[in-house]
């Protein structure tokens, strides 16, 4: 029986773009788009500005996903530095030429506005996990040690912006790198007791005063309720009302009387607690738990120290990402600039959690490529 020509053409194409992508986290970040597509027009006012925006960086993201994951990690080891170097010169350029937008020095104006820091959550777990893997073979203290001083430049550059919040993130994907590499508990122990241990000199020397506000403010956010304390207590009772079913879609009544700050972006998680319950945020936490288990899994599989510590990096990153800002939201933890995965709205911010997946789906590949090889 002859078959079709126009359907292996069409098999063939459909081989060549599914190939690469990984279902679990391709059906999890699909799900996460529509639902923040729902969330951006009832937080926007019924604006489909933000929507078309959002639509078109994921569009982008997915294009990048493709392309990302179909190339091997080995080749994409090769641009560890060079992205670490131009990261951290673009740091030292926001330094020097960065604009300001609300007191904080964290863009460069290129033709668009640029944040580098969001490329030092790519390129610093990158650049740690190439570099251990060159000595992987003799991995001694001094090569941690190294490793720690390669975290911290950047680091020290993004708390000058100032900002705290993203420079603890990106320090925490770095340190991730280290400990997936083996680094001993006595280290690690060691190392969190001297953190606790300075905490009163960062509290004296190295917060800034906006910074102490919140970190009191978490601890009793009623001493300033119109004040410092508004954002945490408006978000909380967003929250809290909307109880177990929410309010509905288009129904939430602290968004639309604007009492939720930056509903759009780092307080979206108020507005979904509101419109859609407790059922609502267990469902959303449900699927960021399935790709921080594939992603697990995947760095479990990796066949060599890199793929294994960038794809635990990765992984844990995105977990810190979407747990800070949940927990800065409903008032566990103090707020700071961090948006939701895959659903706050900004380009730069969903293209790089975009490219934290495609890296994760390019080291699953590699065990499909060893299992080709051992058929044939």
């Amino acid at each position: 029986m002859n078959q079709n020509p126009n359907e292996n053409i069409l098999q063939k194409a459909k081989r060549l773009i599914w190939q690469p992508i990984d279902p679990w986290l391709f059906y999890a970040m699909l799900i996460i788009y529509v639902m923040s597509l729902f969330l951006l027009y009832s937080a926007d006012g019924q604006d489909i500005g933000r929507l078309e925006s959002k639509t078109l960086h994921t569009v982008i993201g997915f294009a990048l996903i493709w392309l990302i994951a179909r190339t091997k990690p080995q080749t994409l080891a090769k641009f560890a530095l060079p992205a670490y170097l131009l990261g951290v010169l673009m740091l030292v350029g926001v330094h020097f030429f960065g604009v300001t937008v609300n007191g904080s020095t964290r863009w460069l104006n290129l033709g668009i506005r640029i944040q580098p820091s969001e490329i030092m959550k790519i390129a610093l777990p990158m650049m740690v996990a190439w570099y251990l893997q060159r000595n992987s073979g003799n991995l001694r203290w001094h090569h941690y040690l190294t490793a720690t001083v390669i975290v911290m430049v950047p680091v020290f550059l993004i708390l000058k912006q100032p900002d705290l919040g993203t420079a603890t993130l990106i320090m925490a994907s770095g340190l991730f790198v280290v400990f997936f590499a083996g680094l001993p508990w006595k280290v690690i122990l060691a190392a969190l007791a001297a953190a606790v241990a300075a905490l009163p000199l960062m509290w004296n020397y190295v917060m800034h005063d906006y910074q102490k506000t919140r970190v009191l403010t978490l601890l009793d956010p009623t001493k300033d309720p119109l004040g410092d304390g508004y954002h945490i207590i408006q978000s909380m009772i967003a929250i809290g009302s909307g109880g177990v079913w929410g309010k509905g879609w288009l129904n939430g009544t602290q968004t639309h009387l604007d009492y939720i700050p930056e509903s759009t972006t780092d307080f979206i998680f108020a507005v979904y607690g509101e419109e859609f319950g407790l059922i609502g945020n267990l469902l959303l936490l449900a699927v960021y738990l399935i790709i921080l288990a594939r992603g697990l899994y995947i760095a479990a599989q990796a066949p060599n120290l890199y793929s294994r510590t960038l794809a635990g990096a990765l992984t844990m990153t995105f977990f810190c990402y979407a747990f800070v800002n949940m927990g800065m939201v409903s008032g566990i933890l103090p707020v700071v600039g961090v948006p939701l995965p895959l659903v706050s709205y900004g380009g730069t911010a969903t293209l790089s959690i975009m490219t934290i997946l495609a890296l994760l789906m390019g080291i699953a590949n590699q065990k499909k490529d060893n299992k080709g090889r051992l058929k044939n």
